[in-house]
């Protein structure tokens, strides 16, 4: 007896190696597959915007170029950057002596043509009182047949000299009021309301408008801006008119919320700027490389206070489409995007994971419109990773 309890029996033994082996197998199983923690958030509805971003420059809506029509020295300049104008105030004063020399001289010309008007007119009575007599005497056959025939070439040829003076006297009219108007061009007044934004020229300066016109300074009116905005050609296809459209300015950015302007979309140019055009065709019409292409977009922006100036940049941000409170979940959770057959994972009350699919809607950058397969407030899986030990944990 004392040697059977020293020495079991093989079946018990093999028993105990067995059980010794499945210990092994599992604590081997337990390292190497940890346990997962999952990280999920509740689902919860939300406002989702899908936008087009750009980069505007900001130019007034209305503005004027004012330049010169008559060459000359400029003897006064009324007004200076900034300075507030009226419509028909005077802003520039050009040496008007030539012009008015001129016109001197027309009226000069105009007074003389009239005096040869008025004699011509007397002559013209003269030669018909001359021929009424030679046709008085030829009736009574008491003149020559060669007289008569004088007297009616002389009254022809008085009429003709007259209407030529009347000629004269209506060209010089006309040149002589076209001269009035370049003299009156040497005072240059406001076209329009506004702000002088540009001055070009300076006192003193001799202007030469003999084949152009040179620009003197812009009025522009700054109660409204336009904003010219540069849209990628990856991204015009989805830039309608009338889609609504807001920006910030660089400016504004130090504050602790920059200031939002909005608009809609006016207009969408149906070409690229001439510029990048031309520099897209540069030696002979082949294009060289890939040049990134941008279409211009216009909207409109009211600016009562001033806060916007010409030239700013605006980050401009186009909305092509909105959902507002939707049920929604972030993009990053969401699997088979490329394929059209998304997914989620889904903890239900119990622990366990659930794989549902979804039907989206309106997709921004990151989150995406939820219309069938998920509810408010369920266990979205955003992401798991292994933990050591313990058991199967997962975090809000």
């Amino acid at each position: 007896m004392a040697l059977l309890r020293r020495f079991p029996s093989v079946t018990t033994g093999r028993v105990a190696i067995a059980g010794g082996i499945a210990f092994a197998i599992g604590l081997i199983w337990w390292l190497d597959h940890s346990p997962l923690q999952y990280d999920v958030t509740p689902v919860v509805r939300g406002d989702i915007e899908v936008t087009v971003t750009a980069i505007g420059t900001l130019q007034p809506r209305r503005y004027v170029d004012v330049g010169a029509q008559v060459s000359g020295q400029i003897v006064h300049l009324h007004v200076q950057p900034g300075s507030r104008v009226a419509k028909g105030d005077l802003l520039v004063e050009i040496d008007p002596s030539v012009q008015r020399a001129t016109v001197d001289a027309g009226r000069a010309a105009l007074a003389g043509l009239r005096a040869q008007l008025a004699e011509q007119q007397a002559q013209q009575r003269l030669a018909q009182q001359q021929n009424a007599r030679q046709q008085e005497l030829a009736l009574a056959d008491a003149t020559k047949r060669e007289d008569v025939q004088t007297a009616e070439a002389n009254l022809a040829a008085a009429f003709a000299r007259l209407d030529n003076l009347k000629a004269q006297i209506d060209q010089t009219q006309a040149t002589l009021k076209a001269d009035e108007a370049r003299l009156g061009y040497t005072r240059i007044f406001a076209p329009m309301a506004g702000t002088v934004v540009a001055v070009e020229a300076r006192e003193g300066q001799t202007l030469n408008a003999t084949y152009q016109t040179p620009n003197i300074l812009r009025i522009a009116d700054l109660s409204g801006m336009t904003v010219w905005t540069e849209v990628s050609e990856a991204d015009i296809s989805q830039v309608k008119p009338e889609l609504p459209v807001y920006f910030t300015t660089l400016g504004g950015h130090g504050a602790a919320k920059p200031r939002r302007w909005e608009g809609r979309i006016r207009q969408v140019l149906p070409a690229p700027p001439a510029v990048a055009a031309a520099g897209a065709q540069a030696g002979g019409g082949q294009p060289q490389g890939m040049k990134a292409v941008n279409y211009t977009v216009l909207f409109d922006v009211d600016n009562p206070d001033g806060a916007l100036m010409p030239q700013m940049t605006a980050q401009v941000s186009i909305v092509t489409a909105r959902a507002k409170e939707v049920i929604n979940v972030p993009l990053a959770a969401v699997d088979g995007l490329a394929e059209d057959k998304t997914t989620v994972r889904v903890m239900r009350d119990n622990g366990d994971i659930e794989t549902r699919v979804l039907t989206l809607g309106v997709r921004s950058r990151h989150l995406a419109e939820v219309l069938a397969g998920l509810g408010e407030r369920e266990a979205l899986v955003l992401g798991e990773k292994q933990i050591e030990k313990g058991p199967r944990r997962f975090t809000w």
